[in-house]
């Protein structure tokens, strides 16, 4: 009854409203009914309320300026180069060029990209982060030689 949104007509309703005399047990069924039925909607209520907090606590809203360098997700792409298994979950790093609204962004688009329309909801787009030479001094160095080089080196000898 209560989870089921459905009302049913009680003895009591039914009752004219000029009877005196209504049975104990009806009247003590709808009390009964009625404090269930305000406990349900109560708990519903705070169910609602802290689910609320618990996403707000963890979903921030984006806030990407002008300017921006912001990375697209490619996962609803059929169109970028080959297979889905060899392509990347991103491209970019794109431009923030105008901003319409908190849920929209426009960028300005190059390369595989350049044949879709350039505004993004924000759901498909995260900030890029350029990797710093400070920090990763051993990130482009490459110690192994390449299979060409070793077949290039045994080609001369």
């Amino acid at each position: 009854m209560l989870e089921k949104g459905w009302n049913p007509r009680l003895p009591y309703d039914t009752l004219k409203k000029d009877l005196v005399d209504i049975h104990p047990t009806a009247s003590s069924f709808k009390i009964m009914l009625d404090k269930a039925r305000h406990h349900a909607n109560r708990c519903m209520q705070d169910s609602f309320k802290y689910a609320k907090e618990r996403w707000d606590k963890i979903h921030k809203p984006p806030d990407f300026k002008i300017g921006d360098l912001v990375l697209v997700s490619t996962l609803n792409f059929n169109n970028i180069r080959g297979q889905n298994k060899l392509t990347y979950f991103f491209a970019g790093p794109f431009m923030v060029k105008e901003l319409h609204g908190p849920n929209a962004v426009q960028l300005e688009i190059t390369g595989e990209l350049i044949y879709e329309h350039p505004t993004f909801p924000v759901s498909m787009l995260k900030p890029y982060s350029s990797s710093d030479k400070e920090l990763f001094p051993l990130r482009n160095k490459t110690y192994l030689k390449s299979p060409l080089q070793k077949k290039e080196k045994e080609r001369k000898l």
